[in-house]
């Protein structure tokens, strides 16, 4: 007998390997598998200006890096103790507007470069209810009264053809990986958070039906429709917990990652996990037999950063000498 219907999720044409050039933009789902990627030492950056909620404030980062737009001055806004920028998160304030400005634009030029660069970009949508201020939608709030926002629901069209545009231009020549967060949105309510991932998954099919070089992955089912319990979320009820990120994880890697790199990544994971090892005696000779063997494993593998690892590993052996 089954007790769940497992997803089958067919190999995708367009796979990711350590060749390739990653950044992941949206909500913080895109950046617990980004972080999957980073701890597999792949070539990926993640949110360069902060987390981003909705398609429309996504489609406006990616439109400020290619354009490598530079933040203004009389952009920022000052609550009286900090200055902020409504398409910033909260981590880029600043008690100075000079500072606030050194911040954003150095995230921004960043985010710029790891654009220009990138072949694969992984896309998450989060919901489809926005904030408007001034009738532009903002990416955060930043805890300001909320007379000052009109909330509104973004509809398909307007996400398809934001997003058309940006295929059309900046993301014409890079390989998008499209999916709909899982995280639930309970602030919107059950019915609001079910309106919203509707929306965001309409919006995706049509998107991924009229574009050759966008792909859906569907986390969202996985979670919803495969795992489907409330088992694989965490306390709060909203986001899947440690084992369903996991378990997506392995459903992504088998889809996405090409043969090659499938291969080698359990040496990969071996080689960062001896890394965080902490020897009882780090002057003893078998901890400089260890630090040896690793750094020989690291030189096997060609064409993975493992900048990090080499480092330690060389300062044990010095350290030991």
């Amino acid at each position: 007998m089954k007790f769940r219907t497992e997803i089958q999720i067919a190999p995708f044409d367009v796979r990711i390997g350590y060749g390739n050039r990653l950044l992941a933009l949206g909500s913080c789902f895109a950046e617990h598998i980004a972080g999957r990627l980073s701890a597999a030492r792949f070539r990926i950056a993640t949110n360069p200006t902060g987390i981003l909620f909705n398609p429309l404030s996504i489609a406006e980062a990616l439109g400020n890096y290619a354009a490598r737009v530079p933040v203004r001055r009389d952009e920022l806004h000052t609550d009286g103790e900090v200055w902020f920028h409504y398409g910033f998160h909260g981590d880029f304030s600043a008690l100075t507007p000079d500072e606030a400005l050194r911040r954003m634009n150095a995230a921004r030029q960043a985010g710029a470069d790891v654009l220009s660069a990138a072949d694969r970009v992984l896309v998450t949508f989060g919901t489809a209810w926005a904030f408007e201020r001034q009738g532009a939608v903002v990416a955060n709030c930043h805890k300001q009264p909320a007379v000052e926002f009109r909330r509104r629901r973004l509809g398909v069209g307007e996400i398809v053809d934001t997003f058309a545009a940006l295929l059309a231009g900046p993301l014409a020549d890079k390989q998008i990986i499209l999916s709909v967060s899982p995280v639930r949105h309970l602030g919107d309510g059950l019915e609001g958070n079910a309106l919203s991932k509707a929306v965001l998954r309409l919006a995706a099919e049509e998107l991924a039906e009229t574009h050759a070089n966008i792909h859906y992955f569907p986390a969202f089912e996985i979670v919803n429709d495969d795992l489907r319990d409330y088992r694989f979320y965490a306390d709060d009820l909203v986001h899947p917990s440690p084992q369903a990120v996991a378990y997506i994880w392995e459903k992504f890697a088998d889809a996405l990652l090409s043969d090659e790199t499938r291969a080698v990544l359990g040496e990969v994971e071996a080689i960062v996990a001896a890394a965080a090892h902490r020897p009882r005696n780090p002057l003893s000779e078998a901890h400089r037999v260890f630090c040896r063997r690793q750094l020989e494993r690291i030189a096997a593998l060609r064409g993975i950063d493992f900048v990090a690892e080499t480092a330690y590993f060389r300062r044990c052996l010095e350290i030991n000498s």
